[in-house]
């Protein structure tokens, strides 16, 4: 996170957390591996993430219209979110994502780890088993599909 923008209003411990809450809800949950849990854990990061886009563009939330307050200024040091895009590029990624993993899932689960979980491309390759060399690949097919499907 160290270098984004302070554009979102969230920060990384709420962001986790609420994940957390999302993955742990279910008492009898059984993780088959670490790949699982991690998916898991990247797909209620997007769900936080693309509700509360959905959230501020309601007009109830203030709409289009409301002012941003820097939570920087008021103290909270966590404040910036490791994604810098504006609301409606992360709703198109979001759109897109769900097309692309309908088509290569193996693509999406790549996208969600690396974008919304934010790991690296070495814990990727451990998760998945996969080399750093078939992963590179295969983010720069997903992000040339995506790229694709975001501007049709």
């Amino acid at each position: 996170m160290a270098g984004e923008s302070g554009a979102q209003t969230i920060s990384a411990t709420v962001l986790v957390h609420e994940a957390w809450l999302r993955v742990s809800r279910d008492k009898e949950q059984r993780w088959e591996s670490r790949r699982h849990f991690l998916g898991a854990a990247a797909q209620a990061m997007r769900c936080v993430l693309i509700n509360r886009a959905r959230d501020k563009k309601r007009l109830k939330r203030g709409g289009e219209d409301a002012e941003r307050v820097d939570l920087d200024a008021l103290g909270d040091a966590e404040a910036a979110l490791a994604f810098d895009a504006p609301d409606e590029e992360l709703l198109a990624v979001d759109e897109a994502l769900d097309r692309l993993t309908a088509e290569d899932a193996l693509a999406g689960e790549i996208v969600r780890l690396r974008y919304f979980a934010g790991l690296t491309w070495p814990e990727i390759a451990e998760v998945t088993g996969m080399s750093e060399r078939d992963l590179n690949r295969q983010w720069a097919f997903a992000r040339a599909w995506l790229r694709d499907a975001m501007e049709k």
